[in-house]
C-alpha cells in the first residue's frame, strides 16, 4: 500500500487539470492541485472590474458540437445566448466576419452567391499550381481582396512574419460563406458562462486541495513525493528540462482599459486586419454577457514573440517544432506515472471544448 498523501499531483488548474481532479475525486481519489501563477483556471481566469466580467488572457468564446461536453459544462454553470459575430477594421473600413454575403456586398456592391462566387473564382484561379506559401494558399481559397484586406496584415502581425515567408500548410483553409450569416463558429451550441469561467473552474476544484505561485518543475523531487501519479500541463519541453531543444511558441501582450462610456464599440471583437495597427483586436468584454454597466473596459490584444518566462499562447507547428515534439512525445510516452495533457503538454492549439473533451477521456482511460 502506497504511503504517499496523495493519489494525484495535478501540475496546472486549467480546464485539463481542473476536470481530471474533479473526475479523480468524484471517484474517490485524493489530490493536489499546484499552480504556476497567483490564481486557479489558467487562460480562461476572470477578472471583475467595475462589475464587468473581464477574460484575463485573450476573448474565450465557448462553442461545440459535442452533446457530452456541453452537457458537462451545462451541469457546471448556466451559459447565455452570446452568438460571436466580430467584424473587421481594415484603415476604418468595417467588415463582418467569417467571410460571408454581408462581407462581400460591402467589398464588391453584389447581392447574389453567384456574383461573389465568379469574383472570387476569378481571382483565386490566377493561383497556378502548388501554392508556395501562405500568400499563395490564401489567394487560392479566398482571392486577393479578401487576402489583401482581411487575411494578410492580421496573419503578419499575429506570426511576426510575411505571409510569403510563412508555409503554406499554417492556412489549410479560410471559412466562406455565401449566405448573410455571421455567426463566427458552425458548432451547435455557444456562449458564454454567465458570470465568467471562474464559476466553473471554481465548481470543478471545489473541495480539492490546491496550491498558488509553485513552480513543479523547480522543486520536482519534493512534489513527486506527494504522489503516486503525476498529471502534468505545463510544457512539455520544460518537462524535460529542454534536453532536446525548445519548443517555440507566439505569445500576447494586454493593454486593458476602463472607459468612461457605456459602449466603446458596439460588438465583443473587432479584428484590425491592416499591417499597421500594432495590435490585432480589441475586446469590449461586457458584450459577452449584454451588460448595461455605466463604464466599459476594453482590451488590445498584441501578438508577441515568446522568450523564456512569458505564457505561451500559440505553438508554431511547423515542421521544425512538430518534429522536435515528436521526440518529446516518445519520451512521454514511457513515463509509468506521469499522464501528459492540455494545450502545452501535447504542443497543440485546443479550443475549451477540445481540451475538456481530451480531459474526460484520459480519466476514463486512467479509470474505466
Amino acid at each position: 500500500m502506497s504511503e504517499k498523501k496523495y493519489d494525484f499531483l495535478i501540475v496546472g488548474s486549467g480546464l485539463f487539470g481542473s476536470v481530471f481532479a474533479c473526475e479523480a475525486t468524484k471517484r474517490g481519489k485524493k489530490c493536489l492541485v499546484i499552480e504556476k501563477r497567483n490564481h486557479t483556471g489558467g487562460n480562461v481566469y476572470c477578472e471583475n472590474i467595475e462589475g464587468v466580467t473581464v477574460h484575463k488572457y485573450g476573448a474565450h468564446i465557448f462553442h461545440t458540437s459535442n452533446k457530452k461536453v456541453w452537457d458537462y459544462v451545462n451541469s457546471l454553470c448556466e451559459f447565455n445566448r452570446y452568438t460571436n459575430s466580430p467584424i473587421a477594421n481594415y484603415k476604418g473600413e468595417i467588415y463582418n466576419m467569417p467571410f460571408n454575403m454581408n462581407t462581400f456586398s460591402k467589398l464588391w456592391g453584389i447581392a447574389t452567391p453567384e456574383e461573389a462566387k465568379a469574383i472570387i473564382y476569378e481571382q483565386s484561379s490566377k493561383i497556378k499550381g502548388e501554392p508556395r506559401n501562405l500568400e499563395e494558399q490564401a489567394i487560392s481559397l479566398v482571392g486577393d481582396d479578401i487576402y489583401r484586406k482581411l487575411v494578410k496584415g492580421y496573419t503578419e502581425k499575429q506570426w511576426g512574419r510575411d505571409c510569403t515567408e510563412l508555409p503554406a500548410f499554417i492556412i489549410k483553409r479560410l471559412p466562406v460563406r455565401y449566405t448573410y450569416d455571421n455567426n463566427y463558429f458552425n458548432d451547435r451550441y455557444q456562449g458564454i458562462p454567465e458570470g465568467g469561467y471562474n464559476v466553473i473552474t471554481d465548481k470543478l476544484l471545489d473541495g480539492i486541495e490546491v496550491i498558488t505561485g509553485v513552480d513543479y518543475n523547480a522543486d520536482r523531487e519534493k512534489y513527486n513525493a506527494l504522489a503516486d501519479r503525476i498529471v502534468y500541463t505545463g510544457t512539455i519541453d520544460s518537462f524535460y528540462d529542454y534536453s532536446l531543444g525548445r519548443l517555440e511558441y507566439r505569445s500576447l501582450k494586454f493593454e486593458t482599459e476602463l472607459l468612461d462610456t457605456d459602449n466603446f464599440q458596439g460588438v465583443a471583437v473587432v479584428n484590425y486586419t491592416d499591417r499597421e495597427t500594432p495590435f490585432t483586436r480589441i475586446i469590449e468584454y461586457k458584450h459577452f454577457e449584454f451588460g448595461t454597466q455605466e463604464k466599459t473596459v476594453i482590451t488590445r490584444e498584441y501578438p508577441a514573440a515568446w522568450e523564456k518566462g512569458m505564457e505561451a499562447y500559440y505553438p508554431v507547428n511547423d515542421e521544425k517544432n512538430q518534429e522536435l515534439f515528436l521526440k518529446y512525445k516518445a519520451l512521454s510516452e514511457k513515463e509509468e506515472n506521469v499522464i501528459f495533457g492540455g494545450r502545452l503538454a501535447e504542443y497543440m492549439y485546443y479550443d475549451m471544448d477540445k481540451v475538456i473533451e481530451s480531459a474526460l477521456l484520459k480519466v476514463e482511460e486512467v479509470f474505466g
